[in-house]
């Protein structure tokens, strides 16, 4: 898995690599310009005019490194150096000298006044190397006028590393009107923790991340509780099976799902389980449910509520492998007893989504009740009913990742990056997905998926890394045959085997 660390830590391992590989910092900031270089170059053509924008710091390195590259590569580029304390670090003043000493090049140092912007169209490409990941502190003043400026242009704009005046993690205090909006995003080595929150992605645009040669050592040996969730984790989750198993080696789940009107959910969540790869499901269901379920998916084993309407109590659950509660549910009455009564008798872990989260939001005390190593899944509104409201995505991570280590619990908070928090403090963003799966349904056969892995004996925190990974991957092949806007939670489902394969 791919770790992400602080901005802090990603300073103290460039200084590691400087010091053990051996590099000097300042071919470090070759390396890494020259990879920007060549994905600028794949991306963008000679015929558009670069306008680069360079700070006083290390960032600003990069940029007046980049500029010499591009024109060697016969671009056309305009360098604006803004140094208003005459104060250059040590990579950019040699970057800068560099610069200067080729031929042609159109180069302006900009003091403390007297800058004339140049006149920008749609047509150019904005390099942004102002500031890096370093900052702290919200941009003010003449660097806040040109972010302003650079951000009403109407240019394409690409960051070098991290817009600039976005800070590296937490955003709360800072001031979005002095964030440079760009286009596209070259970071090095690891992203940055932001760029996973729904609040920047206006900021950061496209992000794509380069590998500069940090020294693994050093990144082996950092601890961080951050980490994407690649493909090729999946190997070391997904068994393979023996040749001998059968329908009990792969466990029997039950679904609790369904009500008037609402049958549709746990018919999603049903086929999602098996399909995912449960030996047996019963579904637990009114009584209104019956006939469709039967009708629409056979292979599913049924169990009929009291109560033609909505779930009202299940008399033994010991023999079932994993539980999972919530589609479709309804927040009737007679549904919260049932669901506090099954709480207070299961002995195993259980998967918790959508209405079943809701009741408990509203009898928050039961929160004791839910069995450790259970795994929810709610998406930001769910949650924030949970907890208290957000006021961004970081403030709602902070508080997801409290509340697992706090009721010992797995909460698979959904998003563009899905966020699994284990009950150890560590979080794990989900890479698959696109956005043509925020639709009706999909979280019901996310919640049968993680449903179908636990009941195959995955242990919780594997159930829910693997099940939002191959439920983002089952998307992605759908958009594929389908396309984004016209994906709906069954084309999902129907994917899941494929995904499977793509993933073995």
């Amino acid at each position: 898995m791919i770790k992400i660390f602080t901005t802090g830590q990603v300073k103290e391992l460039d200084a590691y690599t400087i010091e053990k590989e051996p590099v000097s910092s300042i071919d470090l900031t070759e390396r890494a310009a020259t990879l920007f270089v060549q994905e600028f170059v794949r991306r963008f053509s000679k015929q558009n005019r670069v306008v680069v924008f360079a700070g006083q710091g290390n960032n600003g390195a990069d940029a007046l490194a980049i500029s010499r590259l591009l024109i060697e590569e016969s671009f056309k580029v305009e360098t604006y150096l803004f140094n208003p304390t005459q104060r250059l670090s040590v990579d950019c003043e040699q970057n800068k000298q560099w610069l200067l000493e080729m031929e042609g090049v159109e180069f302006t140092e900009v003091a403390r006044s007297g800058f004339t912007p140049p006149l920008l169209g749609t047509r150019d490409v904005v390099i942004d190397g102002l500031f890096g990941s370093g900052l702290s502190r919200p941009l003010e003043g003449g660097f806040a006028a040109v972010v302003g400026y650079i951000n009403q242009s109407g240019a394409t704009v690409v960051s070098i590393d991290i817009p600039s005046g976005l800070f590296g993690e937490d955003n709360r205090e800072n001031n979005p009107e002095a964030i440079v909006k760009a286009t596209l995003t070259l970071t090095f080595s690891f992203p940055k923790l932001a760029f996973l929150l729904p609040e920047n992605n206006r900021y950061t645009g496209e992000w794509k991340t380069l590998d500069i040669g940090i020294h693994p050592r050093i990144i082996e040996e950092t601890p961080t509780p951050y980490h994407l969730t690649g493909e090729e984790d999946m190997a070391g989750i997904i068994p393979p099976r023996d040749r001998f198993a059968h329908k009990g080696t792969f466990g029997h789940a039950l679904l609790i799902a369904g009500s008037r009107g609402k049958t549709g959910a746990s018919l999603l969540a049903a086929k999602a389980c098996l399909r995912t790869g449960a030996g047996r499901l019963t579904v637990h269901t009114p009584r209104c449910g019956e006939q469709v379920i039967q009708a629409a998916f056979p292979e599913a084993m049924l169990s009929l509520d009291a109560h033609e309407e909505w779930f009202t109590g299940i008399q033994d659950v010991s023999d079932y492998t994993a539980i999972g509660i919530g589609p479709g549910l309804g927040r009737s009455q007679g549904t919260a007893t049932a669901l506090e009564r099954l709480l207070q008798s299961v002995r195993k872990p259980v998967v918790l989504d959508a209405d079943a989260l809701n009741i408990i939001a509203s009898n928050k005390e039961w929160l004791s009740l839910v069995p450790p190593q259970s795994i929810l899944t709610p998406h930001p509104k769910e949650f924030d009913r949970l907890v208290g409201e957000s006021g961004c995505g970081y403030e709602r991570l902070l508080k997801a990742q409290s509340f697992a280590a706090e009721y010992m619990l797995y909460v698979v908070l959904k998003g563009a990056y899905t966020a699994i928090c284990t009950p150890e403090g560590g979080i794990y963003f989900n890479t698959s997905g696109n956005p043509g799966m925020a639709t009706a349904g999909s979280g019901d056969v996310l919640t049968g998926m993680i449903l179908g892995l636990l009941a195959q004996g995955y242990e919780p925190e594997k159930a829910a890394i693997a099940g939002a990974f191959i439920h983002g991957t089952a998307g992605d092949l759908a958009a594929v045959f389908h396309s984004e806007e016209s994906l709906i939670a069954g084309d999902v489902i129907e994917m899941i085997g494929k995904a499977f394969k793509q993933l073995k």
